[in-house]
């Protein structure tokens, strides 16, 4: 187990949930080095003692504990292995984790390459929105070293309430996949119930509180249904994430020699959503290919 005394977390990428996970490390009594490539959506955290870098490099060169959690595997990509990245940057012995939910394969490519380097990577998707990043409940799904996970355990203990290792390196990120998959053809059933209730005349507040607690409860109908109701389709999640998501899935799906007909229409969906402006939207906002 890392003491806090030894421990410097440094944090990459503080949006909708990185602000919130980086937060609950500060409160927890850790020293947080965060850097975001726009420095105003940190300020809150620098407010609460988190101290600024301006670059990955400088997030690596002054901390042992790194985390990502940016945007696109290009954006993985980038802070990894650019000029300014993070593996050439980082103190031997230091712990890299990748909390992005991006490729298996990039995965791998950092675990690889970090391992060279006497780095330990962890690839650690997480599950919950910006809800479960704001109560500490998210779901934690960790590819790498069991020795390197049983080390950083402590800390997912701070994010989340559900944390698993799941094998070599990569087996996060295919599990993120496997999440990704039962959530997309789960908001297409949770957006039509609920037109289906408008359209029936019923008041859908009431069906929820009967639909959601039976068979039919879901995560998505239980927190994403009353934020279509009320008109709130601000992002805990944005579409344009999850379109990327669901882009990953499919192509790993088509290398195992997999068909996903349920991936594949809610991906052909939300395409059409982006494509009308909603890709800065909540995933919520599928009720809106109902409604428009």
């Amino acid at each position: 187990m890392l003491s806090k005394e030894d421990t410097v977390i440094g944090f990459i990428g503080t949006g909708v949930m990185g602000k919130s996970m980086a937060m609950h490390f500060l409160q927890a009594g850790f020293s947080v080095i965060a850097y975001n490539r726009t420095k105003e959506k940190a300020n809150e955290l620098f407010e609460k003692g988190a101290s600024w870098a301006s670059t990955p490099k400088e997030v690596a060169q002054q901390s042992n504990v790194i985390i990502t959690m940016v945007g696109f595997p290009k954006d993985v990509e980038e802070v990894y292995f650019g000029e300014q990245g993070i593996i050439e940057h980082a103190k031997r012995g230091s712990y890299v984790i990748d909390m992005t939910t991006s490729n298996p394969t990039l995965a791998k490519k950092i675990y690889d390459v970090a391992k060279k380097k006497g780095i330990y990577a962890l690839d650690a998707p997480v599950s919950g929105g910006d809800i479960g990043a704001k109560e500490a409940r998210l779901s934690i799904m960790v590819g790498g070293d069991v020795e390197a996970f049983q080390k950083i355990e402590p800390l997912f203990q701070i994010l989340g309430t559900n944390t698993v290792y799941q094998g070599n390196a990569g087996a996060g990120q295919h599990t993120k996949m496997c999440n990704q998959i039962a959530i997309a053809s789960n908001m297409i059933g949770v957006c039509e119930a609920i037109v289906y209730a408008e359209k029936a005349g019923l008041d859908p507040e009431k069906v929820l509180e009967s639909i959601s607690s039976g068979a039919a409860g879901s995560w998505s109908l239980s927190n994403l249904a009353p934020r279509m109701l009320a008109g709130n389709f601000e992002p805990g999640f944005y579409i344009k994430h999850f379109i990327k998501d669901m882009n990953i899935a499919l192509q790993e799906a088509e290398a195992m020699g997999m068909d996903t007909p349920g991936l594949a229409l809610a991906k052909n969906m939300y395409d059409r959503l982006a494509q009308s402006g909603e890709e800065n939207s909540g995933t919520q906002a599928l009720y809106k290919y109902w409604k428009d």
